[in-house]
C-alpha cells in the first residue's frame, strides 16, 4: 500500500523541521543557529561555538526526533516494518535539510541519516556509521565521512533488503551529496578546513 509510505514520509518531514540546533543556539545566545558561526543548524556548528555539551544537546535532539517519527510510523503501520523506518527517516532528513519554516534553509542531515539506517538495520547501520567516522579520522574531512555512511549502507541494503529499501537509501545518499558536495570539492582542492576528530576526542577526556 502507498498510504503508509506517504504518511510515514510526511510525519518524518514534520519531525525533521524541528531544528534542535536553532533552539540550543537561541537559548545560549539569543540568535538562531543559521545566524551564527557557519550558519549551519547542526551539531558541528553549535559545538564549535558553545562546546561539547551544546553539541551533545543537538545530537540528542536530532536522534530523538528521528526515533519519534520512526516509532509513531511503526505504531501506525506495524505491518510495514521495517520499511516505514526508512520512509520516516527519509522524511526526517528532508525536514531537517529543508524545513518549510526557515525558507528551506536547514542542516546537513548526518545525524538523522545515521539514526534512520541504524533503526532500520541496527548491525549494518552501526557498522557503516563507524566506517564513516573512520573516514573522517583518516581524511580529517567531515564531508567525506558523512557521504560515506549512506553510500556504504547501499551495499547491505541491496543484498538484504530489496529494491524499495535500496531506492530510499540511494535517496539519502543523494541528499548527503547535495549538502556535502561543495565541501567535498573544496576538500579535493585543499581549500576545505580540516577537522582532527581524534585530537578532539583525546582533548575531551
Amino acid at each position: 500500500m502507498l498510504w503508509p509510505r506517504i504518511i510515514s514520509l510526511l510525519l518524518g518531514y514534520l519531525c525533521g523541521c524541528v531544528l534542535t540546533a536553532d533552539f540550543v543556539a537561541k537559548r545560549r545566545c539569543g540568535k538562531w543557529a543559521r545566524e551564527i558561526g557557519s550558519k549551519n543548524p547542526g551539531m558541528a556548528n553549535i559545538g564549535s561555538l558553545f562546546g561539547t555539551k551544546a553539541a551533545l544537546e543537538v545530537l540528542g535532539g536530532d536522534i530523538l526526533k528521528t526515533i519519534v517519527a520512526v516509532v509513531v510510523s511503526y505504531l501506525l503501520f506495524p505491518e510495514n516494518w521495517p520499511l516505514v523506518a526508512l520512509w520516516a527517516g527519509l522524511g526526517v532528513t528532508l525536514g531537517h535539510n529543508f524545513p518549510f519554516w526557515t525558507k528551506f534553509h536547514g542542516g546537513k542531515g548526518v545525524t538523522t541519516t545515521c539514526s534512520a539506517i541504524i533503526l532500520f538495520d541496527p548491525i549494518w547501520g552501526i557498522i557503516c556509521s563507524i566506517a564513516g567516522f573512520a573516514v573522517v579520522a583518516f581524511t580529517k574531512q567531515l564531508c567525506f565521512g558523512a557521504f560515506a555512511i549512506p553510500l556504504l549502507f547501499i551495499i547491505p541494503t541491496v543484498i538484504l533488503h530489496g529494491p524499495e529499501a535500496t531506492i530510499i537509501v540511494v535517496a539519502l545518499t543523494v541528499l548527503m551529496a547535495i549538502k556535502h558536495g561543495k565541501p567535498m570539492i573544496n576538500a579535493i582542492h585543499g581549500t576545505e578546513p580540516q577537522t582532527d576528530v581524534l585530537a578532539k576526542v583525546r582533548k575531551s577526556r
